[in-house]
């Protein structure tokens, strides 16, 4: 358990430049204290005790700001920066060494059941106010931009942004999308509307001409009737 501890106090200490010593963390940090506290209560979840479980991940939100459903799977050197508004629902894995910024939610749609809520691989990135909903995987060493709404698997070592999220940049090189516009031999739109007017006035001289050719005498010509 203290070897665990040790694991969750480091990765604060190596990922936040914030964190002064080991002890501050210790006794400071909202997003350790929810950590620490998951731990027995995800022991309590799976020996039977649900309600005693239930009970002290409600206890640990109203400490910390943070929501860890008891039977959710983390590993270890977590962090949770900041902590606030962060929530994991109950079928959620996170992996070793995960990084994960307030506001998160690791969430269903309401559309599963059974495994409802996202599997993080290690050392993933999940930036601030990003909702990651569904139950799919994000690979290892993938970051998620702040605020982006993942709705389908990440494959590893990508970068997603976006709502809903989209990869930009995988293994650290740029994703060119299908749909790439060119910002260079872009259509010029007044042309486009001036070539419009054209057609239609071309159009409506036809239409005049063919008047014309129909009406007695022809070509406009104005047939001499009786006086009578």
């Amino acid at each position: 358990m203290f070897s665990g501890l040790k694991k969750d106090i480091d990765a604060v200490r190596e990922r936040d430049p914030a964190a002064p010593s080991a002890l501050k963390v210790l006794i400071m940090y909202s997003g350790l204290h929810a950590i620490m506290w998951h731990r027995p209560a995800y022991w309590l979840w799976n020996h039977g005790f649900k309600f005693i479980a239930r009970a002290l991940s409600q206890i640990v939100r109203f400490f910390t700001g943070v929501e860890i459903h008891p039977a959710a799977k983390l590993g270890r050197g977590i962090l949770i920066d900041h902590g606030a508004g962060v929530v994991i629902g109950e079928t959620a894995e996170v992996g070793d060494g995960c990084t994960i910024y307030q506001g998160v939610t690791l969430g269903g749609t309401g559309k599963e059941t059974g495994k409802r809520h996202p599997t993080l691989e290690k050392n993933v990135i999940v930036g601030c106010g990003a909702k990651v909903l569904g139950p799919f995987t994000v690979g290892e060493g993938s970051k998620i931009a702040a605020n982006a709404v993942v709705l389908n698997t990440i494959p590893e070592y990508s970068t997603a942004v976006g709502v809903p999220a989209r990869v930009v940049r995988q293994h650290g090189k740029k994703v060119i999308p299908a749909e790439k516009l060119d910002q260079v031999h872009i259509p010029d739109p007044v042309s486009q509307e001036i070539c419009k007017l054209y057609m239609e006035i071309d159009r409506l001289k036809a239409e005049l001409a063919e008047m014309k050719n129909s009406l007695p005498g022809g070509e406009g010509g104005i047939s001499e009737g009786n006086d009578g």
